[in-house]
């Protein structure tokens, strides 16, 4: 399983002890359901999806990748669980996809995910990146940056804790990410910057971080043609997080997790005070949203962190809440991370003699995409 994935086994029991699944913003879930209005069609640079371009099969790529999954045993003692084979409908996710278990090197694939973006309204995409250096990844790369020009999406990237990570590789990154694709239309800037969030920012300490970031740091991106405005992960109370964006000279911090109530940054009812918070220190505060939560096929013993979808209010409880913080940017997590069932990439029914999929229930597969245009068109009123 990739780090990104394997963070939440150490943190989900001390986080979740006293947050189930009827934390005190549930509540919220009783406010009527919105009715569906005409979206105006346009797509809003400062909503971004967290996009996985790490799925695999047989056909593109010899073997089924990220469909078929280690059960992950638990942290706190397991031995091993077997896996999920990918194979015959048997994937590594609570979810099936409409798409089957698709590719993400496939043309036809990547073209039909960045339509979706341009359904929901998303304008960025945010590629999950781990310093992939075979040219299969920069095809990969370079599809998405492809496809997404043609419908109006802005691509950046998300870069994920890879092995060797420090300040000194991810200069290089940065750099390297810039050089090869800074050119490309569909390349994401903001106000002529690059964007990059940096996830598990947190195992880093902030002085380091500053020699990056600090414009007197020894590998000081600013004042450079690398200067890129760059987004810290938010995870604890203020007190403690707060200072360490500041004294790592982050230009903002998002919250990524989508189980409501995982840790503090993930918890809605604080996104009035982050975003004060933001205001006072003049950071950008980029809250995460997303329709619900589920890993217990690839994480059986993770039920504390489920996060029911209600029918779509789960969704609508957190994307208000977000609106109502006044943020000036929205994340979705995510466009289609089926591992962690977070996904508002369109799921139809499906089972078979290994397992029977959830799916959206009486709504729609593509229900989450034109729910999401109805929030983007909400929060661009704000």
């Amino acid at each position: 399983m990739k780090k990104r994935l394997l963070t939440i086994c150490f943190i989900v029991f001390f986080a979740l002890a006293s947050t189930t699944g009827c934390s005190s913003d549930r509540e919220d879930n009783l406010i009527p359901e919105l009715p569906d209005t005409e979206d105006d069609g346009q797509l809003d640079y400062k909503t971004i999806g967290f996009y996985y371009d790490w799925y695999g099969n047989e056909e593109f790529d010899g073997a089924m990748q990220h469909w078929a999954h280690a059960i992950i045993p638990n942290p706190n003692g397991g031995s091993s669980l077997g896996s999920i084979p990918g194979t015959n409908g048997n994937i590594a996710s609570n979810f099936y996809p409409e798409l089957g278990a698709y590719s993400s090197r496939d043309p036809e694939i990547v073209k039909k995910h960045m339509e979706m973006f341009k359904k929901a309204r998303i304008g960025v995409a945010s590629i999950s990146w781990w310093n992939e250096k075979t040219d299969a990844e920069a095809i990969k790369n370079l599809l998405v940056l492809n496809e997404a020009e043609k419908v109006g999406v802005k691509v950046c990237f998300h870069l994920e804790p890879y092995a060797g990570r420090n300040p000194e590789s991810l200069r290089e990154n940065i750099k390297k990410l810039i050089d090869t694709y800074g050119s490309h239309p569909a390349f994401f800037r903001v106000d002529g910057k690059p964007m990059f969030f940096i996830y598990d920012s947190y195992n880093i300490e902030p002085n380091e971080w500053a020699k990056l970031l600090s414009p007197d740091g020894a590998l000081t991106i600013r004042n450079t043609p690398y200067d890129s405005y760059v987004i810290g992960l938010w995870l604890n109370d203020i007190k403690e997080q707060g200072q360490a964006i500041i004294d790592a000279h982050f230009d903002g911090f998002y919250t990524y997790f989508s189980s409501l109530g995982f840790n503090y940054g993930s918890t809605p009812t604080n996104w009035v005070t982050m975003q004060k918070w933001a205001n006072d220190n003049n950071k950008i505060f980029i809250p995460s949203v997303g329709p619900g939560y589920i890993d217990t096929r690839v994480r059986p013993w993770n039920t504390l962190a489920t996060r029911n979808r209600n029918d779509g209010k789960y969704y609508d409880v957190m994307y208000r809440k977000a609106i109502e913080a006044n943020t000036p940017y929205i994340s979705i997590t995510s466009f289609n991370e089926w591992h962690e069932g977070s996904q508002i990439e369109p799921a139809i029914p499906q089972k078979n003699s290994a397992f029977t999929y959830l799916d959206y229930g009486g709504l729609a597969p593509d229900y989450y995409l034109t729910r999401t245009a109805y929030w983007v068109k909400e929060f661009r009123k704000k």
